[in-house]
Order: structure tokens, then sequence, then C-alpha cells
């Protein structure tokens, strides 16, 4: 995970044992040299990315972490995508935004990784908006034990009627003709499902409801700027409150069940653990 938030020392995640448990559990339910895949979801600033660092530190096994925040389409393929489609896909995150071509190579890779293997794990910049160049990707060495992806929507099912209905928010309805949720169901139907099918598990840490993201977001974009040695622009909470809504329907979404079935843990504003259980 390259969130640079890390560079911050994060609090404890009271979520970061149930993880690590949840992971050691489908390790010992793999069949004899399957490396399963897992994903984990949480809304934007939902603290999924810490409890996943720290949960890897719990652990006593080689275990591949990342987001899929690191495989963004680049800055250029979405503007690209934005001409054909619509301009809102210019903007990181939704789906349809994410190169799950180089998702599923890496994930293969891991998957049939030796002993002395090097694999390459991509690096997205979030204050440039783009992909780190190939040098400044992570490494994992060895084999793993098994691959977890966090990310927001890991998991979240379509909804063929989304394009038609009233927009929620204002960057919806600058979508007058409903062709960027049409793309965005269109791939959760599609590509989305197909990776969801390759997972052995998920994990929902869940939020009290989507009213708190922008409160967290806003945290974790100021400790991105700390991280940097910089002052957040005062411009910025607004783009942030912006960008939040691009993500709102379909947080909305899984927050309500909408979601492939797996391990729920909810959390309440303080990101404190209150219910934990197998749905």
């Amino acid at each position: 995970m390259s969130d640079a938030a890390f560079q911050d020392t994060p609090p404890t995640s009271e979520a970061a044992p149930l993880v690590a448990a949840w992971i050691r559990r489908a390790i010992a339910a793999a069949a004899p040299g399957h490396v399963p895949l897992l994903l984990l979801s949480g809304a934007q600033g939902s603290g999924k990315s810490t409890a996943l660092w720290q949960a890897l530190g719990i652990l006593d096994v080689p275990v591949a972490g990342a987001s899929i925040d690191d495989f963004y389409l680049t800055q250029g393929e979405r503007k690209t995508l934005a001409r054909r489609v619509s301009p809102l896909l210019l903007t990181r995150g939704p789906p349809g935004t994410h190169d799950l071509a180089l998702l599923r190579d890496t994930v293969d890779r891991l998957r049939t990784a030796a002993s002395g293997s090097d694999i390459n794990i991509p690096v997205f910049d979030k204050l440039s908006d783009d992909r780190a160049p190939k040098e400044s990707w992570r490494r994992f060495s060895g084999r793993p034990a098994a691959i977890v992806i966090e990310g927001w929507l890991m998991g979240a099912l379509p909804d063929a009627g989304a394009p038609d209905a009233p927009p929620l928010n204002a960057v919806e309805a600058e979508d007058t003709s409903g062709a960027w949720r049409r793309y965005q169901e269109e791939a959760l139907a599609e590509p989305y499902a197909a990776l969801w099918d390759q997972a052995d598990s998920f994990c929902h840490i869940l939020a009290p409801g989507f009213e708190t993201v922008l409160d967290w977001r806003l945290e974790q974009e100021a400790a991105l700027w700390r991280a940097r040695g910089e002052a957040m622009p005062e411009s910025r909470p607004a783009w942030i409150a912006r960008f939040i809504q691009h993500y709102e329907r379909i947080t909305r979404r899984m927050l309500s069940g909408y979601r492939r079935p797996g391990k729920d843990i909810f959390i309440d504003t303080e990101r404190r653990v209150k219910l934990a259980h197998s749905s």
C-alpha cells in the first residue's frame, strides 16, 4: 500500500486484529498450494488501509497487501476515457477507472511466485493524480501465503436502474444522459464481477453512514499533505467535498447491504469496532 498517510504514525486500529484473524482463517482453509485472494472494503477514510497495514504486522506469515487505488488508470488513459464516454470519468475512483488487466496480472504473478521471486506492485501518486514511475513501485519478495487487496468498492454489486435514477448530488446532476453511471454499472456487472469471482473471501469495514465520509476524507487528505511537509491548500476541502460525491451512490449501496457476502466489521464515527460477524 502506498498511502502516504502511513508516514504519519497511524492510531492503533481496532479492526486490525479482526482483519488479521480473517486472513489467518482464509490461509488455513486454502487448499494445499493455493494462494487465496482476499478483498477488503471500506468507505473512504474508514481506516481500511491502516487496518490492513497493521494486520500484516500482526501476522507471522508473508502476505502481499495492496490497494486497488494503486491500479488506477493513468491520467492520460482517464483523459481518453473522459473524451469517449463522460468528462466525469477523468476523476479517479469509480468503477471503470482502474486498470484491472494490470491488477489481474499482478495477482497472477504473486500467486505463481517462487520463494526467490521479486514481484513489482504498482504505486499511484494521489497528489499528482497519476501512476508513479516504475522505479518507485513496491516489491514483494518470495511467495505469499495470501494476497489482500483493499479498496472502497471491493465486492460492490451493480444496479442496472442507477443510470435512470434521480441524481443524488451535484456531480450526478452533471451526468444528464446517465452515461457516467451506466459505464460504472456495466463495469461492475462485468470486469469487476469477474475479479470478485476470483476472490476467496471478502471483509467489509462498514461506516455508520455516508455522512461520516467527508470528515474522514478531510483527515486523510490533511495527512497526505503533512507527509509532504506542506499545509493543505485552502481550496482543498471544497475539492474533497465534490470528490466524494463521485463515490456516494455506490458507497450508500454497499452500506445498505448490496455487496458480496463476507466478514462484516461495523465501526462508529471514531472508527471503533461496534460489531463484527460473517454475512
